[in-house]
């Protein structure tokens, strides 16, 4: 059902529910208004130092919201597959702070960035708690149930994101500098010039990295393959699909980038968390500018890198609608729910964008006011921090209680463009910056030298 007549259902629910609504909710303006003066939703100040927003429920209203957070228990148990170019630098935003509030036991990798890549961790990778037990995980991991299942009890939530294979295909390209892998030079658009004859360029896109004994495509299905497909199964797309198949039973959810807003309040609803724990900053900077970002593939461009990439836009298709089936399961409400977060994400980001810049509210509280779908909660200094974070180390300290010393650091997991330069220059790779290091290898984020013969 397309997102078109899913609103046409929503508006015909509601005129059969427009009187209700009216008597119910009339001290509850959440569901309705638009953004201007007569907004019932701005902000206006109610106490000293306090910035309050919105009004009170009703009595009836406060009722129908004890009586939902009675029959919905917030889940505290969850893996967020952090796949990459996906916009999982903005939204693991949400699991760290909702890790950092309910002081969540977090899977953490021993160095910053990465938990693993593509294999489980070893055990010297990650951060072990006493008892081994973790409510937790939320840094890049390839998917992987069995090793999961050793580490989380069955009823685990599982999360991810993914996005459009093309706009994902652009992001790939211009991340891991793929025109220089494929050898595409002088181009200002090596996507186009790619996507004339993606199949001739197989021998280059498909890399091997000695040091995990693994091909990686970073042009061909990278999205599955972050789900946990081996990229040299690329052209099983029978298997492939039974693969998803079950991806699909294992996940609770899987986000779509390009409908996030939609995404978000669906999780909100899933894992029956609050507004103040989904909400993201509306004003993040978390992306790269380049020439052919907003390129828009011909037809039979498109067309190619549909019959290249086919399982990820396997994966795509699966899990788009595999959204828009479960907010139809939710009912008509969810889009006035969708239309009250997009407010309430406008007004917190302004809020704390001011309060980021030291202007004169910044000492102020904003108190979001109970609703149908939240209740009552502030916006201080620490929560404005918090969601402002574009960067996943300073919350990953706050996790961990402490700064990252430098010996933790050379353990961080080396990515790909890394690897891609050594193997450009006839070197080994290496898993993380202890390895390089120890093999004769400095200065890996600017021009690499080798300070010894490579061990």
């Amino acid at each position: 059902m397309t997102l078109r007549t899913l609103l046409a259902y929503g508006l015909t629910v509601g005129v059969f529910t427009t009187l209700l609504l009216f008597t119910v909710h009339q001290s509850n303006p959440s569901h309705v208004g638009s953004p201007g003066g007569n907004d019932r939703l701005q902000a206006r100040l109610a106490t000293e130092n306090t910035l309050r927003y919105g009004e009170q429920l009703t009595e009836t209203g406060r009722k129908n919201e004890e009586s939902a957070s009675i029959s919905c228990v917030p889940q505290n148990k969850f893996v967020f597959i952090k796949t990459h170019k996906t916009g999982t630098s903005t939204t693991i935003n949400i699991f760290q702070r909702y890790a950092i509030y309910n002081k969540l036991k977090v899977l953490m990798p021993v160095g910053q960035g990465p938990l693993s890549w593509p294999f489980p961790p070893e055990e010297n990778e990650y951060v072990h708690m006493p008892d081994e037990k973790y409510d937790a995980l939320m840094h890049h991991f390839v998917y992987n149930k069995t090793w999961l299942l050793s580490k989380w009890p069955p009823e685990t939530k599982y999360i991810s994101i993914i996005r459009e294979p093309f706009s994902h295909l652009k992001s790939q390209m211009n991340y891991f500098k793929l025109s220089k892998v494929l050898d595409i030079q002088g181009h200002g658009n090596p996507v186009k010039v790619f996507l004339q004859d993606p199949w001739q360029y197989r021998n280059r896109s498909e890399t091997f990295f000695p040091h995990v004994n693994i091909t990686w495509d970073g042009t061909r299905n990278p999205m599955t393959f972050d789900m946990g497909c081996p990229a040299e199964r690329a052209d099983e797309e029978e298997e492939a699909r039974q693969y998803i198949s079950k991806l699909d039973a294992d996940f609770t959810l899987v986000m779509i980038l390009e409908h996030l807003d939609e995404s978000v309040v669906l999780l909100k609803r899933l894992m029956c968390w609050e507004l103040r724990d989904v909400l993201l900053y509306s004003k993040s900077r978390n992306s790269r500018p380049y020439s052919y970002k907003k390129y828009v593939a011909t037809p039979e461009e498109l067309e190619n890198h549909l019959g290249w990439s086919a399982v990820d836009y396997m994966l795509y298709n699966t899990f788009n609608n595999s959204l828009w089936r479960k907010i139809k399961a939710q009912g008509p409400d969810f889009y006035d729910e969708l239309n009250y977060l997009r407010r309430i994400k406008r007004d917190v980001s302004d809020f704390c964008s001011r309060t980021r810049k030291g202007d004169t509210t910044a000492q102020q509280t904003m108190v979001v006011a109970p609703s149908k779908w939240n209740p009552e909660f502030e916006v201080d200094k620490t929560y404005c921090f918090y969601i402002t974070r574009t960067r996943t180390k300073s919350l990953d300290q706050k996790i961990k209680g402490r700064r990252y010393t430098k010996k933790e650091l050379t353990y961080s997991v080396i990515d790909q463009i890394i690897n891609y330069r050594l193997l450009r220059k006839g070197l080994p790779t290496f898993k993380n910056k202890h390895d390089a290091k120890a093999a004769g290898i400095r200065s890996l984020r600017t021009k690499i030298h080798v300070a010894a013969a490579p061990k």
